[in-house]
C-alpha cells in the first residue's frame, strides 16, 4: 500500500504517524498542500498513492483538496462527506441531534437582535461559538445582556461566517471535559482536559491539562454513536461533557490532535491509525 499524508505544518502528530508508517514498512509520502498546483483536467495523481491521510490545519484548504482528490479516484481519510460535517459545528450538531446523541441545547440566529432573544430563551450564561474554528478561538461565555450585546456588536464587524450566531447553553459540568479518540468505530483512548487556572475553557492549546480518563461502557457507546452520526468509520476526536444527567457530546473533530493523549494514556495512537488505514484500501 502506498500512503500519502497531506499537511500544512508538521506537528507532533504528523511526525509520529510518519514514523509509525515507516516502522511498519509502509511507503508514505509527505505532501505539503501549500506546494500544490493541480490541473483539474489531469488524470490520476500518482503521488498521493492509494490512500491520502488528510492532516491539514485549514478546514477550507483541506475540504477543497479532499474534493479534488476524491474526484480523481483517490481514497481520502476522512472523506469529504465526513469532513464537511465535522468541520462545521452547526452541521455536526444537526447530525448528532438526528442520531439522538445527547448534546447541549443549541440555538442559531442570524442577527444580533434575534441572537439576544435566543440567549434570553437559553438563559445566562450562554456560550457563543463560531461555526468554524478550533482551539477555543472566538468562543465567548456571555454572562449578561450587556456582555452579550457588546460581543455581538463586535461580531457584526467580522467576516460573514462570524455573523452566524451559534449559541449553546453553558453546561453545568466539572472544570474539565473529555476528549475521546475514535478509530473506525472503536474508542481507543480518552483523556480529561482540565481547565487552566482562571479559564473556563479546557483546550490544551490554551493551557488545559490532560489527565487519564477511564473508558466506561457509557463513554464507549456515546462516542461510537457520535462517530456514526457524522458519517462513521473514520478518525475522530469526540469532545464530551459530564452533566448531572450523563454525558453530552458538544463536538466531533475531524483532524484531531493527540500529542497529549498518547503520553497520558500510553496508547500508541499513530500505530493504530496506520493499522486502520491498512484495512481501508478498496
Amino acid at each position: 500500500m502506498k500512503l500519502s499524508l497531506v499537511y500544512e505544518v508538521v506537528r507532533w502528530e504528523e511526525k509520529a504517524i510518519h514514523a509509525a508508517a515507516k516502522k511498519k514498512g509502509i511507503d508514505i509520502q509527505m505532501i505539503n498542500i501549500d506546494t500544490l498546483s493541480i490541473d483539474l483536467e489531469q488524470g490520476k495523481l500518482a503521488q498521493f498513492g492509494d490512500i491520502a491521510l488528510q492532516r491539514c490545519l485549514s478546514y477550507f484548504k483541506s475540504i477543497h483538496l479532499t474534493a479534488v482528490l476524491e474526484s480523481k479516484g483517490i481514497q481520502v481519510v476522512n472523506p469529504f462527506r465526513i469532513a464537511s460535517i465535522t468541520g462545521n459545528k452547526l452541521y455536526g450538531t444537526l447530525a448528532l441531534l438526528k442520531a439522538g446523541v445527547p448534546t447541549p441545547k443549541t440555538m442559531i440566529s442570524f442577527t444580533p437582535e434575534t441572537a439576544l432573544s435566543a440567549i434570553e430563551d437559553l438563559g445566562y450564561p450562554v456560550v457563543l461559538k463560531p461555526t468554524m474554528g478550533s482551539w477555543g478561538r472566538l468562543v465567548a461565555s456571555l454572562s449578561d445582556r450587556d456582555a452579550a450585546s457588546s460581543v455581538l456588536e463586535d461580531r457584526e464587524q467580522m467576516f460573514p461566517i462570524y455573523r452566524v450566531y451559534y449559541l449553546q447553553e453553558r453546561v453545568n459540568r466539572p472544570p474539565r471535559d473529555i476528549r475521546g479518540i475514535v478509530i473506525g468505530d472503536q474508542l481507543v483512548a480518552a483523556i480529561y482536559r482540565l481547565s487552566a487556572p482562571n479559564d473556563w475553557k479546557t483546550n490544551t492549546a490554551r493551557g488545559g491539562k490532560p489527565q487519564l480518563c477511564p473508558i466506561t461502557k457509557e463513554l464507549e457507546d456515546i462516542c461510537a454513536k457520535a462517530a456514526k452520526a457524522v458519517g462513521g468509520d473514520g478518525l475522530f476526536g469526540v469532545d464530551l461533557m459530564e452533566t448531572p444527567n450523563g454525558l453530552v457530546v458538544h463536538e466531533v473533530n475531524n483532524t484531531t490532535e493527540f500529542k497529549n493523549t498518547v503520553p497520558t494514556t500510553g496508547v500508541d495512537i499513530p500505530s493504530l491509525i496506520i493499522e486502520y488505514l491498512q484495512t481501508q484500501k478498496k
